[in-house]
């Protein structure tokens, strides 16, 4: 069997790490031993017919097809491999997640369960890991009832099993006649029987997805739809520091041919923030805690009121950009990067993103933790920060590489920042800072929607004083910088439409950036098209469009970062926390009430 990157891939994991498995059933991509580890299966992003960097079971000498889904309600994926003369297994996936002695046990660790479903299965095991990033190719040294992978300078793995280990090391071919467990964990000898760990391991697993979907608060349309994009999200959630990667890949580019191919393994605050909302919305709060704790590490960090734009999930970890030369690139368009220059970017749209996530801990009275007025001490410098920088350039929400403007999102998030500190002051009684903080948001606001406007075009510009078109600029309404009747908001929403939609899917800007013009649309802008157009009171137009994007998921109903508007194919990295949020926030806006069941 041959290995052919695409994007029909779901996700494992255990919010420490992350796999993705393909369509039959190999894991083409896994850091080890977290999100933003080396990839020990790398063959996701190294060519067209990757010759390793893979663990697969496959029919010997015969073709096989597949059928894969996710067990209802969970991070475990299923997968029937059938050969054409009717034999058929199954393999189940998944890393162990479930509360053990009064804590998460999320090791690094995945489990691979075999079973023969009838005929005479007769297979072959390859588990072919490389290691930094590519360079090395560890030999397998069998043991007893394992086989390890090690190389100098690249660590040390191991595959515990009760499978024939000889087969496993060798690839050989054995008939499948019992249910067989593999698990992939550290290179530590497993004290207990593998058949038990393993059938443990998957019912504790299983057990706490479903409690913990059993307490969403869900739409009444699209709950199956919603349900996967948020334990998808909460696999982009690393528990131990609270941190929110943007997607669980690195250089996937955004289209054939493109260099617009980074690393995404890392925290934004932004899309951070994006994420916690629409955790919060379905009544997942307690990303949002671990995010807040993550945040409050920066800080004290950083010493002050200056925030870099993204950090690595261990706030102090090295973030600069560099090429992995060993590695030839998704379907081979390279270059294969890891960490990311955008640390390096001034983007002030993070002091308002911090602040709104963090805003919740006032206002919710469910959490057993709230803001008190220490939070808003360490709150108000990033507020002091966001009014200095308001009206200057930056990056921007799309981090622009070699075009600073005073971008009009940036502007709003910093607008933001003020206005949200002012009603936290309020709700805490600190009625003189509380006032302080209303009238400099206000000035802001009024200097915002007037520089921000072009009676010409009748829209808000992308950035301030100019006549670029940008779709950040539907979240103005969300953010409350202005009224969803506005006329001029509604004509926004009118023109951006025009100008930036492609068979109903939104580009981020038409006008050609650092790489030249764009070639696929941005899923979450089609997400915010949506919402606007349902809070300008067109939802049947917004319901329809929902269901086109919904179309664009994967077998198992999962989203990348960017849609070819003409073939409808994925592209970008995987799975996108943009994207997923989209789903959310989209399906709790648009859905019929439950009213409607009773």
């Amino acid at each position: 069997m041959t290995i052919h990157p695409s994007l029909d891939l779901a996700v494992i994991g255990n919010g420490n790490l992350s796999a993705l498995v393909d369509r039959s059933g190999a894991i083409v991509w896994m850091c080890w031993p977290r999100v933003d580890g080396d990839p020990l299966f790398c063959a996701l992003i190294d060519g067209e017919k990757p010759e390793d960097g893979f663990f697969s079971i496959v029919f010997d000498d015969e073709k096989g097809e597949t059928e894969q889904s996710y067990v209802r309600n969970s991070a475990i994926v299923r997968t029937i491999v059938r050969s054409e003369s009717g034999a058929a297994f199954s393999i189940t996936d998944f890393a162990p997640r479930f509360h053990r002695h009064d804590r998460l046990f999320n090791p690094p660790t995945i489990v691979r369960v075999l079973e023969p479903l009838s005929g005479l299965c007769r297979i072959r095991i390859r588990l072919r890991p490389r290691m930094a990033y590519g360079s090395l190719r560890p030999t397998p040294v069998m043991g007893s009832n394992h086989v390890r992978f090690a190389a100098d300078g690249g660590g040390s793995i191991r595959l515990s099993t009760d499978a024939p280990v000889s087969y496993v090391a060798t690839e050989g071919a054995f008939v499948l006649s019992r249910r067989m467990t593999l698990i992939l964990h550290p290179d530590e000898p497993m004290s207990d029987s593998i058949p038990r760990v393993g059938r443990e391991f998957q019912d504790r697993t299983l057990d706490s997805w479903h409690t913990w979907v059993r307490h969403l608060n869900l739409p009444f349309e699209w709950q199956e739809q919603v349900i996967r994009a948020a334990i998808t999200l909460q696999l982009c959630s690393f528990e131990q520091t609270g941190a929110i990667v943007a997607a669980l890949t690195t250089s996937m580019p955004e289209a054939p041919r493109e260099q617009r191919n980074w690393d995404y393994r890392y925290c934004w605050i932004r899309d951070a923030y994006f994420t916690v909302l629409a955790l919060n919305r379905v009544g997942a709060s307690v990303t949002m805690e671990r995010f807040i704790d993550y945040v409050t590490n920066i800080i004290s960090m950083e010493g002050g009121s200056n925030m870099r734009p993204v950090y690595a999930i261990l706030p102090e970890s090295d973030l600069e950009e560099r090429v992995a030369p060993d590695l030839a690139g998704y379907r081979g368009y390279g270059p294969v990067r890891i960490g990311n220059d955008a640390v390096n970017q001034v983007q002030h749209d993070v002091y308002g993103s911090v602040i709104l996530a963090a805003s919740q801990m006032f206002f919710d009275e469910r959490l057993p933790k709230k803001g008190d007025e220490h939070l808003f001490a360490m709150l108000e410098p990033l507020g002091m920060r966001a009014l200095a920088v308001a009206l200057t350039t930056d990056a921007g929400i799309w981090e622009y590489r070699d075009k600073p403007s005073i971008h009009t999102y940036s502007a709003a998030m910093c607008w933001v920042a003020c206005d949200r500190l002012a009603r936290i002051a309020t709700r805490l009684g600190l009625q003189e800072r509380a006032e302080q903080w209303r009238k400099s948001a206000d000035g802001l606001r009024n200097e915002i929607l007037v520089r921000a406007w072009n009676a010409k075009l009748k829209v808000f510009t992308g950035s301030l004083d100019s006549d670029h078109i940008d779709a950040s600029v539907l979240l103005l309404a969300e953010l409350g910088l202005v009224k969803a009747d506005d006329p001029k908001f509604v004509s926004t929403v009118e023109v951006i439409g025009d100008v930036l939609a492609r068979n109903g899917y939104l580009f981020r800007y038409a006008a050609p950036d650092d790489f030249g013009a764009p070639s696929t649309a941005f899923t979450i802008c089609s997400f915010w098209y949506v919402e606007a157009l349902a809070a300008i009171g067109r939802p049947e137009e917004a319901r329809v469009l929902f269901e086109k994007i919904l179309a664009r998921r994967n077998h198992v109903g999962l989203l990348s970062e960017d849609i070819d508007p003409v073939t409808g194919e994925l592209w970008g990295n995987f799975p996108q926390t943009y994207s997923l949020v989209g789903i959310i926030l989209c399906a709790m806006r648009l859905s019929k009430s439950w009213e409607v069941a009773r």
